[in-house]
């Protein structure tokens, strides 16, 4: 018998300090259920990097995620109520442990984005593809 794996995943979730690793376990288990465990590095690296962000600038630290299997790999993404839109950092300081998210994210997704929403807030978005992904 063939048990049903959908093709999402969604929560809401207020931001704490473990999160991103519970988070992290989530993603990795329907990385491996759609057949794309290869993708658990990057995606997880990815979403730790947006959950960061929610901590580190939306100020109730409250936000929705969405992972969504695709037919070449994974869309992820994070929506909060913050219109502060992320940035890449003009210079990085070596001695700094913070603004590497954008650019971790920027090397190991395929491609990301920002999308503002008219009644406030925006989703941040990034896709990881997979070689010779078959859904059934």
């Amino acid at each position: 018998m063939n048990e049903y794996i959908p093709a999402q995943y969604a929560m809401r979730l207020t931001v704490g300090e473990h999160a991103p690793l519970h988070i992290r376990r989530i993603v990795r288990s329907f990385l491996r259920e759609w057949r794309m465990p290869e993708l658990s590095d990057a995606v997880e690296l990815g979403v730790t990097e947006l959950l960061a962000n929610v901590v580190r600038h939306v100020p109730d630290r409250r936000c929705a995620l969405l992972l969504l299997r695709q037919r070449t790999g994974v869309r992820v993404e994070v929506t909060d109520g913050s219109d502060e839109l992320p940035r890449m950092p003009d210079t990085l300081d070596t001695e700094t442990e913070n603004g590497r998210g954008l650019l971790l994210l920027d090397a190991m997704a395929d491609k990301w984005g920002v999308s503002l929403w008219s009644g406030g807030g925006k989703t941040v978005w990034f896709e990881c593809g997979a070689d010779a992904v078959t859904l059934e």
